[in-house]
């Protein structure tokens, strides 16, 4: 790997373990023990033969059990020091990268998250990230300590004859050229098997978060199908990577059996020409053998490396996302504001699409704002757009006379409150989901918000009231209870802005009704936009606005743009024709 993508990889990978230099710094050491005694143990076949075996050297018998076990305990005692700093340090760096990822991820802007499937994103966190944990432990492990061993008894048999390993050494050159290929081709198709991977986990994602809509239209076998189509496909590439890394083995086989064959065809013929003792050919012997064994694992840590490369291009591919809703260098914090929130010709565009064109609107502190129009007209947008999930296009937004690119976001986030038509709840109690969005609140502060909510009575009646687990997304809850869940949260926020985005669109009746009453409370003393398909719910707003294709085409009260007869008449007449 001597492109400069791979230099990059390899460079950042280092920065990450470079904080642990000094545990790494005791890996080397112990790394020299274990070398040191493969070396020492093929330096003395040479007196263990000619003394011992030739000579009959019985002073020399007494020594080799004690010299047996010596070698044993210390290069035991050597691996294990060494083992354990390089796998945990390989550990901690991988804890690094997850990290990082996680935090960065966390931080990029709404624009990101729309274009990137769930799935995809947590399989780089975990399917490819774990890949790298793996590789990394085992290659730092194995390059120590094969590496340096390598090394040491090529010295060895460098020293005792370099003419014989000079023979053995041909092999360590020729093989270098089938293990890029094959490095190559590995690298190629494990990174193809993450993508599968990353499809299979979107496939999983999607199955379990939608498995009512499954059931209700009856397509698990369709989804079976689906999936099992995507894991052959993730097999298809996972059979080829282990089709290459099989390979290798006999390959390096083979050319180190030409090496020993070599070596023998050479050094006995120098034995009986009296060029060198039975003590020197097989010491060199046992140093070419031993050396062929860590360049077998170096080859094999080879293919790791490539699987390790191929899932960090994917991991370094999301930490390079650069964000483009940052705070200016000085931005200020907005402490707690009056309200006042004004658009100040506003346009916007997903891509190239123009969703918001010349958009002004003034909402004085406290004043109730409704937003309605055909569904794609930019209400949702102009919500995202008041919390800064994206800026303008052009034009600009502000609080209090403050553009909200001056402010910084925490406390821009701090002073608005959203309540989303997708109610979402976290797996935990209903108690640490009310206090969400004010974790310093008391236990006092959160009943109130939820008797304010109308949720303090059903909430009492569960098993274990407010310390009752809800479930993933809060399942277990009705949709009119997670709502008003929902509406706690907001109120116990306190925020002097507030959001509701169809708040009550996918209620009955009897829940819109305690819902709205719910809202009624919320909404006092707050600067308010409503997002509403259902005229009925902002029939007193202060003031309704009425888009159309990402414009305003009306403004006024509930009772100006019936008597205006222009789209909010139409509106109003399609959902109260039976009325």
């Amino acid at each position: 790997m001597s492109n400069p993508q791979s230099a990059t990889l390899y460079r950042r990978l280092f920065a990450y373990a470079w904080p642990y230099r000094g545990r790494i710094a005791l890996s080397i050491i112990a790394s020299l023990g274990v070398a040191g005694s493969d070396a020492a143990i093929a330096k003395m076949v040479q007196p263990f033969v000619d003394r011992l075996i030739v000579a009959g050297d019985r002073q020399m018998v007494a020594l080799v059990p004690f010299l047996v076990l010596g070698f044993a305990l210390f290069k035991g005692l050597s691996r294990y020091v060494q083992e354990y700093f390089i796998k945990t340090t390989g550990q901690l760096v991988i804890q690094r990268v997850r990290n990082d990822l996680y935090c960065h991820t966390v931080d990029l802007p709404m624009r990101f998250f729309s274009r990137t499937s769930t799935g995809t994103l947590m399989s780089r966190i975990l399917n490819d990230v774990g890949l790298m944990q793996g590789a990394v432990s085992d290659v730092l492990v194995t390059i120590m300590r094969e590496g340096i061993t390598l090394v040491a008894l090529t010295g060895v048999a460098f020293y005792t004859d370099w003419k014989m390993a000079a023979i053995a050494f041909v092999v360590i050159p020729a093989a270098g050229a089938p293990a890029y290929f094959i490095g190559k081709r590995i690298k190629g198709y494990s990174r193809s098997g993450q993508v599968a991977m990353g499809m299979l986990t979107t496939s999983l994602e999607q199955t379990f978060s939608g498995v009512k809509v499954i059931k209700a239209f009856g397509t698990e076998e369709r989804e079976k199908q689906r999936f099992l189509a995507v894991n052959k496909s993730f097999y298809s590439f996972v059979r080829k990577v282990i089709k290459y890394d099989a390979g290798s083995s006999p390959i390096i086989e083979l050319l180190s059996a030409c090496g020993v064959a070599g070596v023998l065809w050479f050094g006995l013929d120098r034995v009986m020409s009296g060029e060198m003792t039975q003590g020197e050919l097989f010491s060199v012997l046992a140093a070419i053998l031993l050396m062929y064994s860590p360049l077998k694992r170096l080859i094999r840590t080879n293919n790791m490396i490539q699987q390790a490369m191929s899932a960090a291009e994917r991991v370094f591919e999301v930490l390079e996302e650069k964000s483009d809703i940052i705070d200016l260098p000085g931005a200020r914090s907005l402490e707690r504001p009056q309200g006042a929130v004004c658009f100040e010709s506003v346009n916007f565009a997903y891509d190239q699409e123009p969703v918001l064109c010349d958009f002004s609107v003034a909402a004085a502190a406290g004043e109730v704002v409704a937003l309605v129009g055909p569904s794609g007209a930019g209400k949702s947008t102009i919500a995202g757009l008041l919390c800064r999930f994206y800026d303008p296009t052009a034009g600009r937004i502000l609080i209090d006379g403050f553009d909200l690119r001056e402010i910084t976001q925490e406390s821009l986030h701090r002073n608005i409150a959203l309540v989303d038509q997708e109610t979402f709840l976290f797996n935990e109690s209903i108690r640490d989901n009310i206090r969400y969005g004010r974790a310093d609140a008391t236990d006092a502060e959160v009943e109130e918000a939820a008797r304010l909510a109308y949720a303090d009575d059903f909430i009492r009646q569960l098993p274990e009231g407010y310390a009752t687990s809800i479930g993933n997304r809060g399942l277990r809850l009705s949709g009119g209870q997670r709502q008003r869940i929902c509406i706690a949260r907001a109120i116990l926020r306190d925020a002097p802005i507030l959001i509701l985005d169809e708040a009550t669109s996918a209620l009955d009746t009897e829940s819109e009704a305690m819902v709205q009453q719910a809202l009624t409370n919320l909404m006092r003393n707050r600067t308010t936009f409503v997002i509403a398909h259902r005229l009925s719910t902002i029939m007193n707003a202060d003031r309704i606005v009425v888009l159309e294709a990402g414009r305003m085409v009306e403004s006024g009260s509930h009772q100006q743009l019936l008597e205006g007869g222009g789209l909010y008449r139409r509106l109003y007449d399609i959902q109260f024709r039976d009325e």
